[in-house]
């Protein structure tokens, strides 16, 4: 089974879109693999580096609202996908993104915001890190010497396509 949690990329910003995630440009590669190098690449924040090992090491992205808004495409979540990072936590999602998320088996995490506020309090630790308990709807933020547990809902369909591990997977074993 595919675990979901890891080192955390903290992007303290609402409305980052599709194309900010990955260029339009890029959308002619073959391959998911072959997105993989230009992950955020235009996503400008100050002190973010696209390149940086922050991005490299993240398995878990943090960030505000509206996340994934802009262009319907796929190759969002692949991105992430083919980059190792497993799950997205934000106030909200933008409809599509967030329902690609679920069918290329990631999980698509939505809090209220005085949530993501106590998560955002360890963005500048350098061990922040999330465990993340699909079965259980919990995941809990460490670093800096503290740790801090919360709980989300999924509907029990989305749940199913990310422990499936995606749409594909879920349909070959219902269908």
């Amino acid at each position: 089974m595919k675990t979901f949690g890891g080192p955390a990329l903290f992007l303290d910003r609402s409305d980052i879109n599709t194309d900010e995630i990955i260029p339009a440009k890029y959308l002619t590669e073959i391959t998911k693999e072959d997105l993989k190098p230009y992950i955020l690449e235009d996503l400008k924040l100050p002190g973010f580096d696209p390149k940086g090992p922050k991005t490299k090491s993240a398995r878990v992205v943090v960030s505000r609202a509206n996340f994934g808004c802009g262009s319907s495409r796929e190759h969002a979540p692949w991105v992430f996908e083919v980059n190792g990072i497993t799950a997205v936590i934000a106030e909200s999602f933008a409809r599509i993104f967030r329902q690609n998320m679920f069918n290329c088996g990631m999980a698509a995490i939505e809090l209220p915001k005085a949530d993501l506020d106590l998560i955002f309090s360890h963005a500048g630790d350098a061990d922040a890190a999330m465990d993340i308990d699909i079965e259980a709807q919990s995941l809990t933020v460490s670093g800096g010497g503290k740790q801090k547990t919360f709980g989300f809902d999924l509907s029990p369909f989305d749940k199913a396509l990310v422990l499936a591990g995606g749409w594909v997977d879920y349909a070959d074993r219902n269908y």
